[in-house]
This record gives structure tokens, sequence and C-alpha cells, in this order.
């Protein structure tokens, strides 16, 4: 009886397109809550495009390929939260060197023009109270709160995107909102 020999060649080989992920599909099927999120950390409505084009850029171009599909939204949320930062960092740096120039070429006194526009744009924003109130939260609770109550959803749905337990969304829901009736009721108090 002769046996066989192995041939690799003659093993069925799965194929490769099977574990790629339609990244445009996936982007767009998810884009609302990423959105949410960056908004939270960034703060500027304006800004949340850069940012989601970034995001999207470093999704499609990613070096290693992520191939299960349940990891899928807690790898964007981790992007978009990573992303949302580098935005910020990249913002503070243009501030700083704004700043700088401003301070070396001041108007002279003759001069009759508003020093500072953006703090005048940014003190008529301040007259919204809840806004303000979510801005003067931890960046953390102001993301779930936005999710929880603007996009409403579930506990569920927040443990499948954020990539963490129930109890742990619970708990961080159960603090900010606690920190935003305690916002609340300083700036009440404030504006009185």
């Amino acid at each position: 009886m002769a046996m066989k020999r192995f041939d690799p060649q003659a093993m069925p080989v799965a194929p490769a397109e099977s574990t790629k992920i339609d990244w445009p599909a996936v982007l767009a099927e998810h884009d609302r809550w990423l959105r949410t999120i960056v908004y939270a950390r960034v703060g500027e409505s304006q800004a949340v495009d850069e940012v989601m084009q970034e995001v999207s850029l470093a999704a499609v171009g990613q070096k290693a390929p992520l191939a299960d599909h349940s990891k899928v939204a807690p790898w964007l949320y981790r992007l978009a939260v990573t992303q949302s930062l580098l935005y910020r960092r990249k913002q503070g740096r243009k501030r700083k060197l704004t700043e700088n120039y401003a301070q070396r070429y001041q108007p002279s006194e003759g001069e009759n023009r508003e020093l500072d526009p953006l703090g005048w744009l940014l003190a008529d924003e301040r007259r919204k109270l809840v806004r303000v109130a979510l801005g003067r939260l931890p960046r953390r609770d102001a993301e779930i709160l936005l999710l929880k109550y603007t996009e409403d959803w579930s506990y569920r749905k927040l443990v499948e995107h954020m990539g963490i337990s129930q109890s742990a969304v619970e708990a961080r829901l159960h603090r900010a909102r606690g920190r935003l009736r305690n916002e609340l009721t300083t700036l009440d108090v404030m504006k009185k």
C-alpha cells in the first residue's frame, strides 16, 4: 500500500478577501458616534471634519490590518481619541505661536481695534449654560454623556463601541451625571 505524500499546495486556502474590512462602509456605519467622540474631545464643531479625515486616513492606511470584525468599534474609538488628542496638540502649538506673535507686535495705544477677538467669541459662547457645563467636565465624562443623551445609545451599544464592561459604563455615566449636576449648580449660582 503506497502512502500519500503531503502536498501543501493541495491544502484549501481561505481567500484573503474574506478577512479584509470594507473601510468605507465601516466608517460610514460608525461615523455619527465617532463624530460625537471627536466633538467631546476637541470641543469645536468645525474641527470635527478635520479630525474625522485623519481618523479615516489612519483606518484605511493602517500598517497592521485589523482582522477581527468584532474589534472594529473599540479600535475606531481609540483611533478617534488619539486623533483628537493630536489635533488638540497641534492647535495648542498654533495658538502659542499666534500668542507669541501677538505679544511681539502689539498694536499701539492709538490703534482702535479689539486685541482679543477670540476672547470675545468665547465669551459669547459661554452664555449657553449646558455647553459651558459640558466643557468644564473631563473629556471622558462629556463624551459618554453626549453619546448616551444626544445619540440615545443604550448601555449595550456603549459597551460594544467603547470596548469596556457594562459596569464600567454604568459607573462612568453615574459619575459624569453627578459632575454635570454640580457644574450646572455652580454655574447657576455664579449667574445670579
